[in-house]
């Protein structure tokens, strides 16, 4: 049976009502923790969740509770940092006030089954993981240098993966397709209306992975009988229970880890450091790979959103990246692989170095007189001009101007981008991709992303958008400026 639904006015009354009830009394106390979770779900509208998940209900059977509720609910336990949903369902009928504000009668508080019933509606998928437990085992990635930023393995490959998804006509369908429509329409829409996105015409994103362990080790099952028959190491299919994920290498901890890689894409413009699309991906995944993913997908989802700026760290140094990003007139912002760099030469007699700028003979860069836009070209002349006359003991041009140099963003996007390397507004734009690390940061350790015990790639992927709803939540909240303590609990 369908569930009965309230609109958002009608919850925050019912909050005004319950807290009363239960708390001024004086019998229960508030600390300064609490006024701040009721504020963040006071100003949270989630009255249109039934909408976003109401193909997965039945008009018939026993009444449903409401999914705003469970998801409020849920996103309450990640706020207060619970990550087992059972631990929770005993809070909520502990603590009145978390009952109150998930919008549950305190005393008539759902089960864990009613929770995973809820979370089973937002994954659209007959598994709760995505490909199939039997499978052969993967190969570890190559182990990286601690702190370096891994090379692509295979520079071809990324540029087959941009030209495979660029001659799909559609986006094919994804099991999160649900929960990405309910984070789309109540998350990032207000997000975008109150102006905590940026412009969302003209977008600055910024991208990044990081590891996510799930597990200590690799658990699987034999269940071939190589074992009866004497041998102890084959290469046959084995049942693994998290079939999604695999042995991926952590730079920044010099290890190997086992578990997923979580590639996000944050608004650069944002001053909450807000994601707009967080994607799960296998551990051994590149951050190049899964860069051209995440991007297909997001070009695919939010057609209203538009790109102007991408700001990538040195992991994403792929000329097949530049070359797409020029095609879709988008600026790239992508630090230089420190590998195979050095200065080459470019026509002629002309040297580049590392920056993309002109060498004189001298063996110094010269200077940068502006990029033209219609050309897409940029223009170098003589370092040693001073005051229009050429100082130097052996010019190599007869113009009194000095010699002049254009180097154009066809020949090679990846050292001559539209804006140069070594420029203010270059600095200026790219001191902004540390956004994405600080939103991972948010979600890793103030979030406690790893706490989770789940074993299947539906409840990781429901807990990651769970705590990207939670970071927008906290930035609403840092905008209001709500004091509620004198209106909620006055006489």
């Amino acid at each position: 049976m369908l569930p009965i639904l309230r609109s958002h006015q009608q919850y925050q009354s019912f909050i005004e009502e319950r807290l009363r009830l239960h708390y001024s009394n004086g019998s229960l106390l508030f600390i300064a923790k609490d006024w701040a979770l009721v504020a963040k779900f006071w100003v949270t509208d989630l009255s249109d969740t039934f909408q976003c998940v109401k193909g997965t209900y039945s008009c018939r059977g026993p009444q449903s509770i409401d999914p705003a509720n469970l998801l409020r609910s849920y996103l309450l336990m990640l706020e207060v940092g619970e990550p087992s949903i059972t631990k929770w369902v005993n809070q909520l009928r502990r603590c009145p006030l978390y009952a109150i504000l998930s919008g549950f009668e305190y005393g008539h508080t759902p089960g864990v089954g009613t929770f995973y019933d809820f979370f089973g509606r937002l994954w659209n998928h007959v598994s709760p993981n995505i490909a199939s437990r039997r499978r052969l085992s993967r190969k570890k990635p190559k182990r990286g240098k601690k702190g370096e930023k891994a090379p692509t393995t295979n520079p071809k490959r990324i540029a087959k993966l941009i030209s495979q998804l660029q001659r799909r006509t559609a986006i094919r369908s994804q099991p999160f397709d649900v929960l990405l429509r309910l984070f789309q329409q109540q998350f990032l829409s207000v997000s975008s209306s109150l102006g905590l996105l940026g412009n969302v015409h003209a977008l600055s994103i910024a991208g990044d992975g990081m590891p996510v362990q799930t597990a200590a080790q690799i658990r699987s099952k034999r269940i071939c009988s190589c074992r009866d028959q004497g041998k102890n190491q084959c290469s046959c299919h084995r049942q693994f229970s998290q079939p999604d994920c695999d042995m991926g290498w952590d730079s920044y901890r010099n290890k190997f880890y086992f578990g997923y890689h979580l590639y996000s894409l944050v608004a650069a413009d944002s001053p909450y450091d807000l994601p707009i699309y967080p994607r799960l991906q296998r551990a051994s995944r590149h951050d190049a790979t899964s860069w051209v993913v995440s991007a297909r997908e997001f070009k695919a989802y939010f057609r209203e959103y538009t790109w102007d700026r991408v700001l990538l760290d040195a992991a994403h140094d792929a000329m097949a990246i530049y070359e797409y990003l020029r095609s879709q007139k988008i600026t790239p912002f992508i630090d230089m692989n420190q590998r195979n760099t050095g200065n080459k030469k470019y026509k002629d007699d002309m040297m580049i170095s590392r920056n993309g700028v002109p060498i004189c003979k001298k063996g110094l860069e010269m200077r940068d007189r502006g990029y033209d836009s219609s050309r897409a070209r940029r223009k170098y002349h003589c370092p040693l001009v001073v005051k229009g006359v050429v100082t130097c003991d052996t010019p190599c041009s007869v113009s009194p101007y000095g010699r002049c140099v254009h180097t154009y963003t066809k020949d090679n996007p990846r050292l001559f981008p539209p804006v140069a390397r070594n420029s203010n507004e270059w600095t200026n734009i790219y001191k902004r991709r540390t956004t994405c690390e600080r939103s991972n940061k948010r979600a890793k350790e103030d979030y406690h992303l790893e706490a989770a015990k789940h074993r299947s790639t539906m409840m990781w992927t429901i807990r990651v958008y769970g705590i990207a709803m939670c970071q927008h939540i906290d930035a609403w909240y840092q905008e209001s400026n709500l004091d509620l303590k004198p209106m909620l609990l006055s006489a």
